[in-house]
């Protein structure tokens, strides 16, 4: 997979380095001298431009690209990375960095973005998902509001504590993707049993967050 990310600064390469060690092909794009540091992520393609120019995307060749990342600082560049990457060169894949969360009603399809990141949300549910047990945390919104990502820790006096997956009446467009099990990451099959102190993942559409929560006796 080949990947375009606007933005070398610290969050850019820190998320060109973990893609290279999984395989992909990367490409960093920044306008500032001072950010282009090939030595610190040398297997990584490199180019001095403008992200927000067409003509510097050309050069990209963004239209090879099967994802862009818009992780630079400033939300407008990031916003503007990612309009011109959807509409222009049609790229499948659009991720965005939120620097400022006054910014993130911004941060939707209208602009072309598939999934935006929004560090300071994401701690605050990092922080709730390590110390909440019978809450239903929300992890990351994908595709703004079509579905999110949650977790719930299951309490010992959980109301499915023993029940089989698969004999579980999951509510519409939710779909149970991982339980955390001392350690160990479970692909959920129908015969698993759900163990109190699970912690259980999910894909969920938001407006049925609340059925779900129901369901699982959150609090």
């Amino acid at each position: 997979m080949r990947v375009a990310i606007a933005g070398a600064g610290a969050v850019g390469r820190s998320i060109a380095q973990e893609l290279l060690e999984n395989g992909h092909e990367v490409l960093l794009i920044d306008k500032s001298p001072k950010a282009i540091k090939v030595e610190t992520v040398p297997r990584a393609e490199w180019l001095l431009a403008d992200a927000c120019e067409i003509s510097a995307l050309d050069d990209a060749a963004l239209e090879r690209c099967q994802v862009v990342v818009a992780s630079s600082g400033d939300d407008k560049v990031n916003l503007v990375v990612s309009l011109l990457a959807k509409t222009e060169y049609g790229v499948p894949r659009v991720v965005a960095r939120i620097n400022h969360p006054k910014n993130e009603w911004l941060f939707n399809e209208s602009w072309g973005v598939d999934v935006a990141v929004s560090t300071p949300r994401l701690l605050s549910a990092l922080v709730e998902e390590a110390v909440s047990v019978g809450d239903l945390v929300r992890l990351m919104t994908f595709r703004q509001g079509e579905a999110n990502l949650v977790e719930l820790t299951l309490p010992e006096d959980a109301p499915l504590g023993g029940e089989r997956v698969g004999s579980v009446a999951w509510p519409r467009d939710t779909a149970l993707v991982a339980i955390l099990r001392e350690g160990r990451v479970l692909v959920p099959m129908p015969d698993d049993t759900l163990e109190p102190g699970d912690e259980l993942m999910f894909v969920a559409s938001q407006d049925v967050e609340d059925e779900l929560a129901e369901l699982l006796g959150a609090r």
